[in-house]
């Protein structure tokens, strides 16, 4: 009974009511109450869903439909009035997911997906430091996708940042620097990034209405934690944003400089989400804090961190019954002290070795006329695994 509540309560609150209305005679009153609680924090695994569309699209380039399985209503409506905007949802997953196995790629959870929604297992519901990490990076994802097709001219929604425009008194007199005095010899030209569009996209898509609480007493919810690290996430696109300018003058002099804003690489984006990660905050539980003694009030949690309900699960063995993969044949670095070492990956299970054999190119040159001519090198090194 147990693990059918969990799956149902993963899979949307239909399906909670149903199991609740069957075993309405069977179950006391106070179970009923408890699953009308989980039914009331279930978004948060649902609304997710849609990161199986980037992990579809590593190797089909179709176009994703609106009638998808993966989208939830709400979303389907929003595709159906939109319907550009859907390739930008897919690569804005498959940014995400990318990212976030490569930032994870020598930790213990590396951030592995399945083929069947949900991609990530149990990681988007349980509240872990994970479940932060994996909700900023498809917030940010998803914003950095759809800014960059305004910009591209993919859309008849949105282009370019149009706020952005001609002398910095429009800015307040500051300057594309940041130096806080107005500066003559620039102006705000090219195609700006229209970054709040992006956001406002991505708060509509996976929020929905519901606003943004960073400063909650009493502790939070599931899906208070959930929205403000989708907030942190999109946040994190708007603070990794660059500012590049262009010289115009006679005779290759910078007389005049026209500058404009672009979001950066999402690999810079996900460095700076990997340190929020480092830094979460763990806060507590509304739901759980009911009955207990008063407990210490601690300083409100800042807009830019990301928070956790629960501690992170042991990642060292697997478990399929919550999503664990486990480290095991995992490859690990014997000479590394870090978080790829075979002491840290390994769990202290201990790693086997086997020497393999590498055959590569090398040597290579141009002959005329006219291709590459190169030699075929050998060379044999260590592999670990871990036990």
């Amino acid at each position: 009974m147990r693990g059918q509540d969990m799956e149902t309560r993963s899979c949307g609150v239909r399906n909670t009511w149903t199991l609740t209305r069957i075993t309405l005679t069977r179950i006391p009153w106070t179970r009923i109450l408890w699953t009308l609680l989980l039914a009331s924090v279930s978004p948060p695994g649902c609304t997710a869903s849609w990161v199986s569309l980037g992990v579809s699209s590593l190797g089909s380039p179709e176009r994703p439909s609106c009638s998808a399985p993966p989208l939830s209503p709400r979303q389907r409506d929003l595709c159906r009035k939109q319907p550009l905007l859907m390739p930008s949802v897919q690569e804005g997953a498959r940014l995400a997911v990318s990212e976030c196995q490569s930032q994870f790629r020598h930790e213990r959870w590396n951030c592995s997906v399945r083929k069947e929604p949900p991609v990530f297992g149990r990681e988007m519901t349980i509240g872990s430091k994970e479940t932060a990490f994996l909700q900023a990076v498809l917030a940010a994802g998803l914003v950095h996708a759809v800014t960059r097709a305004c910009s591209q001219g993919n859309m008849t929604e949105c282009g370019c940042d149009a706020r952005l425009r001609g002398g910095g008194a429009l800015q307040g007199g500051v300057s594309p620097q940041g130096s806080g005095s107005p500066q003559g010899g620039w102006h705000w030209g090219g195609c700006s990034d229209h970054i709040q569009y992006g956001i406002w996209f991505s708060r509509r898509f996976i929020d929905g209405t519901v606003r943004n609480t960073t400063s909650i007493r009493g502790g939070f919810t599931l899906r208070s934690a959930y929205i403000h690290n989708s907030e942190a996430g999109r946040q994190a696109i708007v603070r990794t944003m660059s500012t590049h300018c262009r010289c115009h003058g006679v005779s290759g002099s910078c007389a005049v400089k026209t500058c404009w804003k672009t979001v950066a690489p999402f690999e810079r984006v996900g460095v700076y989400l990997k340190e929020r990660y480092e830094r979460s905050v763990q806060v507590s539980d509304r739901a759980r804090k009911k009955g207990r003694r008063k407990e210490q009030r601690r300083p409100p949690v800042d807009a830019q961190q990301l928070v956790f309900i629960t501690k992170s699960p042991n990642y060292c063995l697997e478990d399929a019954r919550r999503g664990v993969a486990g480290t095991r044949g995992r490859r690990c670095n014997r000479t590394s002290s870090g978080a790829d070492s075979c002491v840290l990956l390994c769990c202290g299970r201990g790693y086997s070795t086997q020497l393999v054999r590498l055959v590569q190119r090398c040597q290579c040159k141009f002959v005329w006329c006219c291709f590459v001519q190169c030699s075929r090198c050998e060379s044999m090194s260590d592999m670990h695994t871990c036990k």
